[in-house]
């Protein structure tokens, strides 16, 4: 038998072997995703890091819409993220001390574990160089085994004691910009045939000056703080989203560091996860290309109504950017994220621009609750501005998803080290409800 055929053949057989019937997850009460059956999810732990607010219960059951929320360690993201904005200063850093130690931290001990950043950012040499000799066109990827060759490094890479488990997360936030902005460069030097540049990061920087600094030395200081705005979003967003969920149940097998990582990276790589604002940027370029009167509502609510009924764009009936598994009526960070767009939209001269993404945004929701009619209140996400944003600060969509990472490590590393550090822990082990029959089995020579 040829391998292609048989391979074929094994497919086909895939194919009858994972049908199961949608009647059967009702039957024995399976909740399809981790969902309930109004679409939240199902409470399967406890956190005291992050708590993402979409909706109300309603005594008797039904939710109840609400202005999106979201803290980190009981403090609003607004005020934090406005108390940032209006210093002027950058605030990755102390929103990582936080979410790490649980307490905000004051000047000194801010001033100190920023250099601490600093010092842990070079990278090992030989990480180096098989960063260079990792030729590929996807970067999560090479941050997925650049993080696993940081294990090799680490002369106490199984130990999951708390003082090792902190410095260790001190570590990969310090590298991963790093291993980003080396990663970036390798790769358009070997697809573009760019020259290849290796900028170390430099003292007195802030983690994202640095990142911008290393990946293409020249940028303004409204680029630098939209984008150290954008890491304090996406540092941390609950338990329960799927690459920190993956970081969790990974560690609760007191597996090491850099295995629990790697997986929430593969895990936020998925296109349903970490590549939504790719989508949401691909979109914009297509509306912009088919809206002939960027002003005209008439023109683009035809249009969003052609898009959810399937016709035309990618026919997934999907408007990328518009909705959330959590919030409802408002998600908090495509708000904040809104205000330092239009400022750095006027600084670019792409007021034109950011005027057209706005009108899509209002038109978008408005459309979607008009032709779905299905009662459901949605709002535009974090990712509708996210890479409109990232494009003006002249990032490409190859670290798109990578700048997700390089801000989620904070979270993942506060819940993992949360996920080993609280009494009573066990390792995640939900169940599976099996539905096929027991059969006899049938020696070989007559089947």
């Amino acid at each position: 038998m040829k391998k292609e055929y048989l391979i074929y053949k094994l497919s086909e057989d895939l194919k009858e072997a994972t049908r199961i019937e949608n009647e059967l997850f009702k039957k024995f009460d399976v909740k399809r995703g981790l969902r309930n059956e109004d679409g939240t999810g199902v409470l399967v732990g406890l956190t005291k890091i992050g708590n993402v607010v979409g909706y109300e219960r309603i005594p008797g059951g039904g939710l109840k819409p609400i202005p999106g929320k979201l803290f980190y360690r009981g403090y609003d993201l607004e005020d934090l993220a406005h108390a940032i904005l209006k210093e002027k200063r950058f605030g990755f850093e102390e929103v990582a001390y936080l979410l790490l130690s649980g307490r905000l931290p004051d000047r000194e001990e801010l001033a100190s574990f920023r250099e601490l950043i600093n010092d842990n950012m070079p990278l090992e040499q030989k990480t180096k160089m098989n960063i260079i000799e990792l030729e590929g066109n996807n970067i999560m990827n090479i941050l997925a085994r650049s993080v696993l060759e940081m294990y090799r490094f680490d002369p106490n890479a199984d130990d999951t004691s708390r003082d090792n488990l902190m410095r260790q997360s001190i570590d990969l936030i310090s590298k991963f910009p790093t291993i980003i902005a080396y990663a970036f460069n390798m790769l358009r030097h070997a697809t573009h045939g760019r020259s290849l540049h290796i900028r170390h990061p430099q003292e007195n920087l802030s983690l994202a000056e640095n990142f911008l600094y290393m990946l293409k030395k020249d940028y303004t200081e409204l680029d630098a703080r939209t984008l150290d705005l954008l890491l304090v979003l996406q540092a941390e967003h609950g338990g329960g989203n799927n690459s920190t969920f993956t970081v969790r149940v990974t560690s609760s097998t007191g597996t090491d560091t850099y295995s629990a990582i790697a997986a929430g990276i593969g895990s936020l790589k998925g296109p349903l996860h970490g590549g939504a604002n790719i989508q949401v940027t691909d979109m914009f370029h297509h509306l912009q290309e088919n809206i002939r009167d960027w002003t005209n509502v008439d023109e683009i609510d035809t249009y969003f109504t052609r898009m959810l009924n399937k016709e035309v764009y990618n026919k997934t009936g999907l408007i990328y950017g518009i909705g959330h598994a959590v919030y409802t009526i408002s998600d908090p960070r495509a708000i904040l994220l809104k205000e330092l767009a239009r400022d750095l939209a006027r600084e670019k001269g792409k007021e034109r621009e950011f005027a057209f993404l706005e009108l899509l945004e209002e038109r978008a929701i408005e459309v979607f609750g008009r032709v779905k009619n299905n009662g459901k209140t949605v709002s535009s996400n974090v990712d509708f501005y996210s890479g409109f944003v990232y494009e003006m600060i002249g990032l490409p969509q190859e670290i798109f998803t990578p700048l997700f990472a390089m801000a989620r490590i904070v979270g993942w590393c506060a819940h993992r080290n949360e996920e080993l550090n609280f009494e009573g822990k066990r390792i995640i082990r939900p169940a599976y409800k099996n539905v096929l029959e027991e059969v006899a089995y049938i020696p070989i020579k007559k089947r």
